[in-house]
This record gives C-alpha cells, sequence and structure tokens, in this order.
C-alpha cells in the first residue's frame, strides 16, 4: 500500500465526530482571530422570536451542542466496549452467522433487515442491550428468543444476561437527564455557598445574605454556576442512574469524563459570545476585548483581558485527547476509576493554573480575615492530591496470585 492510499484509509476509519469537532475548531478559532482583527464580537442572540419576545442565546446553543457532542462521543466508546466484550465471549463463526439462515418467518426477517440487523452477531449485541432494539413488538421478541435458543452453540447466558449488557450506548442518552438536572442543582449550591465578590453589588456577601435576597436563588444570570458543584451533582445522578440500572458506575464514569472533557471545552465558547469569563487586564496579542457594558466595575477603564475561557477551552480539549486516547489505545493497561481520577486531577490542575488569571474569584477566609487564597484553588489542590494518593496506592498495590 502506498503512503498515500494508508493515509486516505486512516481518515476514513477516523470516527465521524472527529470531522464535527475539527469544523467547531476551525470556526471557533477563525471567528476569534476576526475578534483579535478588529475587536468585535458576534451579538449574544442567536434568534429573536418576536410575538413571544422570547430570545434563543449563542450561549444556550454552544452549551447544547458540547453536552450532545460529548454524550455522543461517550455513546460511541460505550459501543467499542460492548463489540469487544461481545467478539471475547461469540466465536467469529457465529458472530458471522447471517440472520437469514434462522428459521424465522418473513415478516420478522424483514424487520431485522430494517433495523440493519443482518449478522448473528449483530442480533446477539442488540439482543444483549434489550429485546425492545430488535424493532420487533413482544410476540415477535418471543418467538425469536425461542428459534436463538434452539441454535447450537449459543449460551443462554448470552440471551438472559449478556456480559455486553453493561456498555448499551442507550445508558448515556437515558443518564444524561438524571446528571444533567442535578449537576445544574450541584452547580447553583456551589456557587450559593461561595458567592463571587460582585455579588456584593446586590448585597450577597456570603451564603447567609441569600435569606434576605430569596430571588436571588434562582438568578442564574447573576453568579452562575460552580464546577465543582456540578461536578458533584452529576455524580450523584451518575450514581443514582447506574444503581437503578443495574450497571457499575466506576467504570462508566470512566468513559463519561472523556464526553465531559469535551463538552467543557466547547461549551466555554460560550463565555466569548456572552463576553464573560474572562481574567486580568492584558496587552497580549491574544488578549480579548470586553465591551464596556459588560466589564467589572474595578476594571471599567481597562479594554483588553486575558481569554480565561480559551484557556480553560485550550487545557479541556488537551485532556479530552488524553483520556480518549487512554480510553481506545491503552484500556487494557488501566484499572476501573484511572480515567476518572485523571480527569479530576488534569482540571484541578488547569483550574488551579487558570485562577492565577481570573477575576471576581472568591477568596477562603478563617474567621473574617481572608488567606488569599481562591477557595476553587484549595478544592481543586485538596481533589488532586487525593486522586493522585488514590491512583498510586492502587497501582502498587500487588495483583493477587491467580
Amino acid at each position: 500500500m502506498t503512503r498515500s492510499a494508508a493515509g486516505s484509509s486512516r481518515w476514513r476509519r477516523l470516527a465521524p465526530y472527529w470531522y464535527v469537532i475539527l469544523i467547531f475548531w476551525l470556526v471557533s478559532l477563525s471567528l476569534y482571530a476576526y475578534h483579535l482583527a478588529t475587536g468585535i464580537t458576534p451579538g449574544r442572540v442567536a434568534l429573536q422570536i418576536s410575538f413571544l419576545n422570547f430570545a434563543i442565546y449563542w450561549y444556550g446553543i454552544i452549551i447544547t451542542g458540547g453536552i450532545a457532542l460529548g454524550a455522543y462521543v461517550t455513546a460511541k466508546l460505550a459501543l467499542a466496549r460492548a463489540e469487544s466484550l461481545l467478539a471475547a465471549h461469540v466465536p467469529p463463526a457465529i458472530r458471522r452467522r447471517p440472520v437469514a439462515d434462522l428459521p424465522l418467518p418473513d415478516e420478522i426477517q424483514a424487520i431485522l433487515q430494517r433495523q440493519k440487523i443482518v449478522t448473528l452477531g449483530q442480533l446477539l449485541l442488540q439482543w444483549g442491550f434489550g429485546p425492545v432494539y430488535t424493532g420487533l413488538n413482544p410476540a415477535g421478541q418471543t418467538e425469536l428468543r425461542q428459534v436463538l435458543a434452539s441454535q447450537p452453540g449459543l449460551k443462554p447466558a448470552w440471551l438472559d444476561d449478556s456480559p455486553w449488557r453493561i456498555w448499551d450506548p442507550n445508558h448515556v442518552w437515558n443518564g444524561v437527564i438524571w446528571c444533567l438536572i442535578l449537576a445544574v442543582i450541584g452547580a447553583r449550591l456551589y456557587h450559593i455557598l461561595t458567592p463571587s465578590p460582585s455579588m456584593a453589588e446586590v448585597g450577597i456577601n456570603s451564603p447567609l445574605d441569600y435569606f434576605n435576597h430569596p430571588l436571588e436563588l434562582l438568578n442564574f444570570r447573576r453568579g452562575g454556576l460552580g464546577i465543582y458543584g456540578g461536578l458533584a451533582g452529576g455524580a450523584l445522578g451518575l450514581w443514582l442512574y447506574t444503581r437503578r440500572s443495574r450497571i457499575p458506575m466506576l467504570a462508566w464514569a470512566d468513559l463519561a469524563v472523556v464526553g465531559l472533557a469535551l463538552g467543557q471545552a466547547i461549551g466555554r465558547w460560550g463565555n466569548f459570545l456572552n463576553q464573560e469569563l474572562y481574567g486580568r487586564p492584558t496587552n497580549v496579542p491574544w488578549a480579548v476585548y470586553i465591551d464596556p457594558a459588560y466589564r467589572l466595575p474595578d476594571y471599567a477603564d481597562f479594554s483588553r483581558f486575558h481569554p480565561a475561557f480559551l484557556y480553560e477551552s485550550l487545557w479541556n480539549f488537551m485532556s479530552f485527547l488524553v483520556l480518549h486516547a487512554l480510553a481506545t489505545r491503552y484500556a487494557a493497561r488501566l484499572k476501573t476509576g484511572d480515567l476518572m481520577a485523571l480527569y479530576i486531577i488534569l482540571y484541578a490542575i488547569g483550574r488551579t493554573l487558570l485562577e492565577l488569571v481570573r477575576l471576581d474569584s472568591r477568596l477562603v477566609s478563617i474567621g473574617g480575615v481572608s488567606l488569599g487564597l481562591p477557595v476553587a484553588t484549595l478544592v481543586s489542590l485538596v481533589l488532586a492530591a487525593i486522586m493522585a494518593v488514590w491512583l498510586i496506592a492502587r497501582h502498587r498495590r500487588p495483583t493477587p496470585a491467580g
């Protein structure tokens, strides 16, 4: 095979989401280059529905897109693990056998064909996820199961509780709702417990002040959300969903963080369009220009700032690349929970570095005395240390013989 042919083959083997990621970065970086050249930032509103007096913001579209793409990547990784388990348990001769060879009624054969289930391996894969995914009604599922159970070489466990059941990609789309709802609640609670200094404008200097301003509890547009609270809430949602679905939480957390890192990398560009999450004033060539209306009061006389959103986006994307490579190429060398722990360490390091340029960070204070250390930095250092010690300890522990 020639070098050009080999390169073309590699491109064809790329998962579709890589093309979406590439297009996203080309568009985003081109938009930022235009901003650097002109100082112009596109408007926040993507669509205005006049008769409803309702606006759809680019921020929401980008956040939603990041979540969807991250979930899609996680689902594809789960499917790959399911197919790997199928290959490990089911002999190739059985997997490659055409479904058309099974003694099934023409109606059932036609339905399976429409579902693009043409081999016994594909059929066993979908059946393991759930008979409903074959596209058959209950009567058809019963008849199909009877036929499968009568086939030589097919083990009852493949039909009753297949090993690849735990990696059903549909768990991603079903579980993401649980995680998102609790993540938003957790993120808001974290912000309420650690209000930023700018909240003093509305009389919020400590969590107790929310008792005097209860409506501010639900005012997401002022103060926003805290990432560590979101991670805690999302983890709770994942625990509840995996427990309900009888699938391993830690194993799914390993895949979830891959999609999470990608979603964060994309979502941060919503902050660019909102002209928020900028850092200290600077004159570096890549500094972001912030319109006067969006500058913090203490920095009203400055116009160019560190693009903190860009730093965090690039760091999260680097984390995604590392986690994705480990999940796809080196999974056999990892223990369950390693990717989750590594994600927390990587994010904590990035957040600690980001706090060096961020504005409006809540500082740690003891007895009313400020320690000059952002709360996010303290949380990051503690989490990174815990995860690092856990990783080192479990990999130093000798593997039991036999």
